[in-house]
């Protein structure tokens, strides 16, 4: 990509000791068990956490599966045709290889299809293709949060969802958990033949893993029928202790409490799939949530005890009738304990719930963005400890939902939306260091308006406008000839000297679900796009290089890989961390 005017011009305004700047890119290692590698936070110390997606492998449990039933056979079918009939191709297995346990990378691919299609059945598998993993000291290994051992085949279960958030100046590490899913059998009311659940002991519970990998967690205010937590941000006290923010629930709210009561007898299936059905709720919709939650702010010592639990607050009162759940989640923390995230508020003219940025500052919730310059939702993500908060904001661009980064400088009460990189491209901020440098990624595609690539950007308060990191890249390989392999799609993280953590794009030999290379009908070695674990560093009087068109041609049509893989990580974005 041909390096920008623009580019120049900010990035030289990031240091007063350099002229120009370009940023050398280093792999960070990787898990040879899963494909796709996200960052999630670092410290000054370069410790780096984050977590992949694509785990090579996954077990399936074939131990409870009637083979014979229409709904298997019809999905085995279907896929058939898809994706061997179709192209004159005999397909590779069965389902009797299926159920002796004989499964090769196409049967995998298959039952994970299936078991994903049914991933609302609680007469399934439940499986979960993330973990946590510690990128740093390297080679990276896997940081297990709350899985346990199976005991239907060899390994972990691989039903936990994690999510690995913040990392500390000391290296103890914040993220959260679901319970292991257990193989249960239950007889439903009136039937004479038990049937296969698969139930959880509770939804989520934030944790602390200290520096050696030692897991504690952090219990919610109401465990009421499982009760949920999620920690998102630690940061060292002045005093050697830690504040950790998240949020957890309070309790059950009325209207849920009575679905509850009517519904959730233990007669037709198991009390505990009943309440998993309703806990799913939370995600198709707030107001439907089973549990009230509320923004946590807990304070432990030296030794990782928990000393005291607070609720930060809601950004509204809720009114005697309204019976339904309210929500507030902490995002971000610094060692003043101010805390950012975001709350439901009522809408500016009437009592429509909303979303919003929110600070939690000396007992109160504070909105951070004018509802009446038509921004209906947003959260707060990164907060400095010079007091600057970063996040985004919602609003209709050229009648489309576009989300814009914004800064708020909590000692002047300003709110600032930068330039990005045009007019209805939808920008997020992931970061902002001591010296107010903001880091994130932005939609670089103008035309297409419904799936639009995204790359990072860095912003310096008080400049015009956003850098595009990858103007700020080599134009070449370290041949000098190969075009540069990286595209610089997200950046998370960065230090207060400078240095960039996120993910590239880069091209690979594709592997299948077992983690083998394939090839096509003649044997030629497939490619892909896949996310890595990088690292920017500045080097010291560099300069910004003027990619000649034909390399930035080449570069262009690289970076628009990603696809599906954009989408795949948008679940984390809520919880992708700041630097300290």
């Amino acid at each position: 990509m041909k390096k920008s005017l623009v580019a120049l011009s900010i990035f030289a305004g990031l240091s007063a000791s350099a002229q120009a700047a370009v940023y050398q890119l280093e792999e960070l290692s990787t898990l040879d068990t899963a494909k796709h590698h996200f960052i999630t936070d670092a410290n000054n110390n370069g410790e780096v956490i984050g977590q992949v997606r694509g785990i090579y492998n996954l077990p399936i449990d074939v131990s409870y599966i009637d083979f014979t039933e229409s709904i298997i056979t019809r999905a085995y079918d279907n896929w058939k045709e898809d994706r061997f009939d179709a192209i004159d191709k005999e397909i590779t297995f069965t389902l009797d290889d299926i159920a002796g346990g004989n499964l090769n990378a196409d049967a995998l691919t298959f039952m994970l299809g299936f078991l994903s299609s049914n991933n609302g059945n609680e007469n399934w598998q439940k499986l979960a293709d993330v973990a946590a993993v510690n990128f740093t000291p390297s080679p990276s290994v896997e940081q297990v949060l709350l899985d346990q051992t199976s005991t239907d085949y060899d390994g972990y279960t691989r039903s936990v969802s994690n999510l690995y958030n913040a990392i500390s100046e000391d290296g103890v590490r914040v993220g959260s958990g679901s319970a292991p899913y257990k193989k249960i059998e239950f007889t439903p009311s009136g039937e004479n033949e038990a049937e296969t659940y698969f139930v959880r002991d509770y939804r989520s519970r934030g944790v602390v893993v200290s520096p050696t990998g030692v897991v504690s967690t952090l219990e919610p205010v109401s465990a009421l029928y499982g009760g949920t937590s999620m920690a998102s941000d630690i940061v060292q006290r002045p005093d050697g202790g830690y504040y950790v923010v998240g949020s957890a629930s309070i309790g059950v709210p009325v209207d849920r409490q009575e679905d509850y009561d009517e519904r959730c007898d233990g007669e037709d299936e198991p009390v505990a799939v009943c309440i998993w059905r309703m806990e799913n709720l939370e995600a198709s919709n707030a107001l439907g949530a089973f549990y009230d939650r509320r923004a946590i702010l807990w304070t432990l010592d030296g030794d990782l005890n928990t000393v005291e639990t607070k609720d930060l607050g809601l950004g509204l009162v809720p009114d005697e009738d309204e019976g339904h759940a309210f929500s507030s989640v902490a995002l971000a923390v610094n060692s003043q304990g101010i805390a950012v995230g975001y709350s439901h508020v009522r809408k500016y003219d009437n009592d429509t719930l909303r979303v919003m940025p929110v600070v939690f500052k000396n007992g109160e919730v504070i909105e951070l963005l004018n509802q009446e310059d038509d921004w209906f939702s947003g959260k707060a993500v990164a907060i400095s400890e010079a007091g600057i908060i970063t996040g985004y904001g919602n609003k209709a661009i050229d009648n489309r939902n576009t989300t814009k980064f914004f800064y708020h400088d909590l000692n002047t009460g300003q709110t600032v939306f930068p330039s990005d990189y045009f007019v209805s491209s939808s920008s997020v901020a992931r970061d902002v260091n001591i010296h107010g440098v903001i880091i994130g990624e932005g939609e670089v595609d103008v035309v297409n308006s419904s799936s639009r690539r995204r790359e990072g950007f860095i912003y310096n308060i008080g400049d015009d406008t956003v850098a595009n990191i990858n103007d700020l890249l080599p134009c070449y390989d370290i041949d000098g000839e190969s075009n540069y392999p990286y595209n610089f799609a997200e950046a998370t993280a960065i230090d207060d000297d400078g240095v960039i953590y996120g993910v590239a794009t880069k091209s690979k030999e594709k592997l299948n679900a077992r983690g083998e290379v394939e090839v096509d009908d003649s044997g030629k070695v497939l490619f892909e796009s896949v996310a890595m674990p990088v690292k920017l560093s500045r080097i010291a009087g560099g300069e910004i290089e003027e990619c000649p068109p034909e390399a930035a041609g080449s570069y262009e049509r690289q970076s628009g890989s990603l696809g599906w893989l954009a989408l795949l990580a948008l679940p984390l974005l809520a919880l992708r961390r700041r630097f300290k």
